[in-house]
C-alpha cells in the first residue's frame, strides 16, 4: 500500500527530527557529557558510558553504597565548614589553648578553615557532577580514587565535629547564636538547593514506568520542600524588629587594649583604642614579687615577652615571682611582629612597627592614669599570687591602694568584677561600678548593689538582657569580634561589649541583617513563590520532553516499518550544509 503526500510529508519530517536530534547528540552534546563523566568516572570514552533506561536505578548495586556517602560527605562537609567559619570570632583563643599545649604559635584556626574549604569544593564539585550526570539520564560510576576522596572527607568532617563537641563545647551555642541571624539568608541558600535538584528528580520521576517509584522519587523532595517553605513560621532572629525599636549602640571595650594593631597589654594597645573611640578599657592584673601590681593575662611570660632571649632558664616560671626590675628589662612587643596572632591582621605602618618593638611590660598604676586622662571604664581580672608568694595574703590591698590612692582614677570609671570581699571594697570605695561575672536572680544582684553583668557571649539573651535593664542593670559581652556577633548583641539590647576589634565595630552604622518584620514577610514569599514556580516549570519541561520524544520515537518506528528510514538518513548524511 502505498502512502498518501500528507503520510509522506509528516514522515519526512519525522525523519528530518530524528536525524538532527541524533546529530546534535553526537558533535554536540556528546563533549559535554563526556567532560562529567571523564571527572567523575574517568570514563572519557563514549562506549565506557551506560545510559539509565527509564524507571530503573541510576547506578549498579555497587554504586548505590557510594551515592549516599557521597551525599553524607557533602552534608558533613558543609556543616562542619559553616560552624568552623561561624566560630571565627573564637580563632585567637583556639590558637592560645593550641599554643598552650603544642609550645609553639601557629595560625591552626586559619590552616583548618582553609582545609575545611577546599574539602567541600572538592565533594560539592563531586556532587554536581553527579546531578547533571543523573539530569542526562548517564549511569553514575564514581571513580576509586574519588571513592578514597569521598572516604577522607567524611572522616575528617565527622572527626573535627566530634572533636569540636568535646574539647570546645561552647562553640555550639556560638552556632546556634548565629542562626538567629543567618537563618533567613540559609533558608533561601536551600530553597535554591531544592530549586537545582528540582531538575534530576523530575526527569527520573517522569521516565519511571510505575508509579510507585514515582512516589518513591517525589515524595521526599515534595516533603522536605513544604518543611523549608513552611519553617520561616517558627524562625526566631531580634535583628527582624519593628523601626523605631532598636536600641542604642554598644560601647565598645578594648580587650587588652586594640590587640589586633598592637601588642596586647602595652601602652601603645590602650592608646590605639583611645584612639579609635573606644569607650573602655579591659585588662588582667598580677602583681611582681616585690609587690607591683603589673598586667599580665598568661600564668608564664613566654607567649607575650622575650623572656626567651633574657631569661632562657626561667620561661616556665610565674610571671609573678618576677620583681619588678626583672620584668622592666623584657620586651612586650616583638612577639606580636613575628606571630600576628590573629586571622586577617592588617599590615602595620612603619611607625607602628617601631613603637611595637620598643613597648614593655605596663603597670596597673599607668594604665589607670591613662585611662582616667581620656575618662575611661576600666574592667579588668585580678589574679592572686600563688602561694608561697609575699603578697599572696595582700594581693587586694595592694592593688586597692594603686586604685585610690596612686592613680586616683576617679572611682565612677572602675568596673569592680572581683566577687571576693565585695562588701569590704564597697566600703573602702564606695564610687565603683560593680559588676558581676555571672547571671544571678535579680533579688541577689541588687542587694549586693551590682549594676553590670559581665558575661561571655554565649550567653547572650535577649529575653534576659530586657529583664535585667528593667531592674536597671546593664550588661556587657565578651569577648565580641565579628560584626554578626556585635550586631546579634546591637538587637539584643546590650549595653556593651569587650572587643579585640574597636577599629572595626567602631564603623558599624546599624547592625547586619536588620530588617523589619514586613520586609522579612515579603522576602520569605517571594522566595516561596519564585521557587515553586521554576520547580513547576522544570517540571512541566520534562513532562512536555518526554511527550514529544515518545512521539517521535513512534514516528521513527513507523519510517522504519515503510523502508524509508535508511534511504534518507543516507541522503542526509551526503547533505551536511542542509543540516547545518
Amino acid at each position: 500500500m502505498e502512502a498518501s503526500p500528507t503520510s509522506l510529508k509528516r514522515l519526512k519530517f519525522g525523519k528530518l527530527k530524528v536525524v538532527r536530534r541524533s546529530l546534535l547528540q553526537r558533535y554536540e552534546h556528546q563533549p559535554f557529557i563526556s567532560c562529567l563523566a571523564g571527572f567523575y568516572s574517568c570514563r572519557w570514552k563514549r562506549y565506557q558510558r551506560e545510559r539509565t533506561e527509564p524507571g530503573k536505578c541510576c547506578c549498579s548495586m555497587r554504586e548505590c553504597m557510594f551515592f549516599p556517602l557521597l551525599v553524607a560527605a557533602f552534608c558533613f562537609s558543609l556543616v562542619f565548614l559553616y560552624t568552623w567559619g561561624e566560630g571565627k570570632n573564637d580563632y585567637n583563643s583556639f590558637d592560645w589553648y593550641n599554643y598552650g599545649n603544642l609550645g609553639f604559635w601557629f595560625l591552626w584556626s586559619l590552616v583548618i578553615l582553609i582545609v575545611a574549604a577546599v574539602l567541600f569544593a572538592y565533594i560539592s564539585l563531586l556532587l554536581v557532577l553527579a546531578m547533571c550526570l543523573l539530569a542526562e539520564g548517564q549511569q553514575l560510576y564514581l571513580h576509586w580514587s574519588h571513592k578514597i576522596g569521598t572516604f577522607l572527607v567524611l572522616g575528617f568532617s565527622i572527626s573535627s565535629l566530634f572533636a569540636l563537641s568535646i574539647l570546645w563545647r561552647d562553640h555550639g551555642k556560638t552556632v546556634r547564636l548565629s542562626f538567629q541571624v543567618t537563618a533567613p539568608y540559609l533558608h533561601i541558600g536551600a530553597i535554591a538547593i531544592m530549586v537545582l535538584l528540582a531538575w534530576p528528580v523530575a526527569l527520573h520521576a517522569i521516565r519511571a514506568d510505575k508509579k510507585v517509584t514515582q512516589v518513591i522519587i517525589v515524595g521526599p523532595y515534595v516533603a522536605i520542600l513544604l518543611f523549608l517553605f513552611l519553617i520561616p513560621l517558627g524562625m526566631y532572629s531580634p535583628c527582624i524588629r519593628e523601626m523605631g525599636t532598636l536600641g542604642p549602640k554598644p560601647a565598645l571595650i578594648g580587650h587588652r587594649g586594640a590587640p589586633m594593631l598592637a601588642p596586647e597589654n602595652t601602652e601603645m594597645s590602650f592608646m590605639k583604642t583611645i584612639e579609635h573611640g573606644g569607650d573602655g578599657l579591659e585588662t588582667d592584673v598580677t602583681i611582681s614579687y616585690d609587690g607591683v601590681p603589673f598586667l599580665m593575662h598568661d600564668d608564664t611570660l613566654r607567649r607575650t615577652t622575650n623572656i626567651q632571649e633574657v631569661y632562657p632558664n626561667d620561661t616556665g616560671k610565674a610571671a609573678s615571682f618576677f620583681s619588678w626590675d626583672a620584668l622592666q628589662k623584657l620586651n612586650a612587643g616583638t612577639w606580636f611582629l613575628k606571630n600576628k596572632p590573629f586571622v586577617g591582621m592588617g599590615s602595620l605602618s612603619k611607625a607602628d612597627q617601631n613603637q611595637a618593638m620598643n613597648q614593655s611590660i605596663y603597670t596597673l598604676s599607668s594604665f589607670l592614669r591613662l585611662a582616667d586622662s581620656h575618662n575611661k571604664l576600666v574592667i579588668f581580672d585580678l589574679y592572686r599570687p600563688p602561694e608561697k608568694h609575699p603578697y599572696r595574703n595582700l594581693w587586694l590591698r595592694k592593688v586597692l591602694d594603686v586604685i585610690l590612692n596612686e592613680s586616683k582614677i576617679k572611682r565612677h570609671l572602675v568596673l569592680w568584677l572581683h566577687n571576693s570581699v565585695r562588701s569590704f571594697v564597697q566600703s573602702v570605695a564606695p564610687g565603683f561600678q560593680h559588676t558581676m561575672g555571672r547571671k544571678a536572680p535579680i533579688e541577689d544582684l541588687l542587694k549586693h548593689n551590682i549594676v553590670k553583668l559581665n558575661l561571655v557571649y554565649t550567653d547572650m539573651s535577649s529575653e534576659d538582657i530586657r529583664k535585667y535593664a528593667e531592674a536597671n542593670i546593664t550588661t556587657n559581652f565578651y569577648v565580641v569580634n565579628e560584626p554578626w556577633l556585635y550586631s546579634l548583641a546591637w538587637c539584643s539590647g546590650a549595653h556593651s561589649v569587650t572587643t579585640n576589634a574597636v577599629h572595626l565595630l567602631k564603623d558599624l552604622s546599624q547592625p547586619l541583617f536588620l530588617m523589619t518584620p514586613q520586609q522579612y514577610n515579603i522576602m520569605w514569599i517571594l522566595t516561596d513563590l519564585t521557587s515553586a514556580f521554576l520547580i513547576s516549570l522544570i517540571f512541566v519541561l520534562h513532562w512536555w520532553r518526554e511527550k514529544t520524544f515518545s512521539c517521535c520515537a513512534q514516528d521513527s518506528n513507523l519510517m522504519i516499518e515503510n523502508g524509508t528510514y535508511n534511504k534518507f538518513k543516507t541522503e542526509l548524511s551526503d547533505m551536511p550544509a542542509v543540516l547545518a
